[in-house]
């Protein structure tokens, strides 16, 4: 007897070189670049512990633990969306939608938005999780080029001619894997641009707090030109815990009830109690602060990896010196092919990802992704060092 067959759509989904170096990379001999996580160390537990002391009290937690509407927590939304509102992106709680992670509010937008064969356009490369939500989807993805200011707004009117998206996906500030921004005037003209021709906009911001260098740009979903076709998605995972798997996505008006039904249809609703705890946490704790603690560590991390990889990598070696974010974006000399030289980085007990898998077109098998913040800068130093041996080994 055989096994019943895999649906296609299935088989369509790239497999996350990521998920699948975490196991590989728990050894603590092993120094990884490889997975985007913030420093365990920096987490604030006591603030955390305090806040799902309070959720699960006698007075809150027979509550707490109790089905909660699909939409959020209204105290939870009501904090982000002040929060959003400080940080120049006006919001009120009713534009928010709470998702388990970010991640889902992806795949929620590929349901809603996205039938089969549908085209996303998206920046090249770009985050891997995201072009498997819209493989899934049965979308047909399309690259857009971009540089080092981000995406080519003219690049991208070229693909809206060429191929009618129904959708552009976007990482416009820090952006994984590249750490790339996305310049002001450009923000403008691919709201505009995007308007005119109707296509949604997805802007994936789960960095944008973790800013080390350079005044903040406002979002691209605060654009003028933005408001009827821009959904911003938003995480608690790069300054809270990536454990408690919150987000959020803000959305038009007439698109927040097809949301909603999709969400009811995934999960009925996220977490009751963490969503309790984290409105705790934020009417309780000064997170702001708790950032600024990120953002210090973090700018010393990646200068310490920045100025290493200057150091210690070969010739012809160009990497990104991003302004925040989590990620160094490297390309290798002509010739060297990242994926190969994984192995040769394995057996020197350091890691990192390959960057082919975040190009939607034809990769660039030069490049690779290093994630600078899980390590002291001696421990960056140290790995760094190893992967520059296994490069001359190669």
């Amino acid at each position: 007897m055989s096994a019943p067959a895999m649906p296609r759509k299935l088989t369509a989904i790239t497999r996350s070189p990521v998920r699948d170096l975490l196991t590989l990379t728990q050894r603590p001999e092993v120094i990884s670049f490889a997975g985007g996580l913030p420093a365990p160390e920096l987490f604030d537990l006591g603030g955390w512990q305090a806040a799902f002391g309070q959720a699960l009290s006698e007075a809150a937690g027979r509550r707490n633990l109790q089905y909660a509407p699909t939409e959020g927590d209204p105290a939870l939304r009501a904090a982000v969306a002040a929060r959003l509102t400080r940080r120049g992106l006006p919001t009120s709680a009713d534009d928010l939608l709470v998702t388990t992670g970010s991640q889902q509010a992806l795949t929620l937008l590929a349901s809603a938005l996205l039938d089969p064969g549908a085209v996303v356009a998206v920046e090249e490369p770009t985050y891997l999780a995201a072009l498997q939500s819209f493989q899934a989807a049965g979308a047909r993805i399309v690259p857009v080029a971009s540089d080092a200011d981000g995406l080519d707004p003219d690049a991208l009117a070229r693909v809206i001619e060429r191929e009618r998206p129904t959708l552009l996906y976007l990482v416009p500030t820090f952006a994984n894997p590249t750490g790339r921004t996305l310049t002001a005037e450009r923000r403008q003209a691919v709201a505009a641009l995007t308007a005119t021709h109707g296509v949604w906009v997805v802007e994936d911001d789960p960095y944008s707090e973790l800013r080390y260098q350079g005044p903040a740009l406002p979002p691209l979903a605060a654009a003028p030109s933005a408001g009827a076709h821009v959904v911003y998605v938003g995480s608690f995972s790069k300054i809270g815990s990536p454990g408690m798997r919150l987000g959020w996505l803000r959305a038009p008006t007439s698109l927040r009830p097809a949301l909603t039904v999709a969400k009811q249809a995934a999960d009925l609703h996220t977490s009751t109690v963490d969503q309790a705890a984290a409105a705790i946490y934020l009417a309780t704790r000064d997170l702001d602060a708790h950032v600024d603690t990120l953002c210090a560590a973090y700018r010393a991390r990646k200068d310490a990896m920045v100025a290493t990889v200057d150091d210690a990598m070969p010739d012809g070696t160009e990497r990104t010196d991003p302004g925040g974010g989590m990620f160094v974006w490297l390309r290798l000399p002509s010739g060297v092919d990242a994926e190969s030289l994984l192995p040769a980085a394995l057996e020197r007990h350091v890691a990192f990802v390959p960057g082919v898998p975040f190009y939607a077109g034809t990769p660039d098998r030069t490049t690779l992704r290093l994630s600078f913040t899980t390590h002291t800068p001696e421990r960056i130093a140290e790995g760094i060092g190893r992967l520059a041996g296994a490069l001359r080994r190669s």
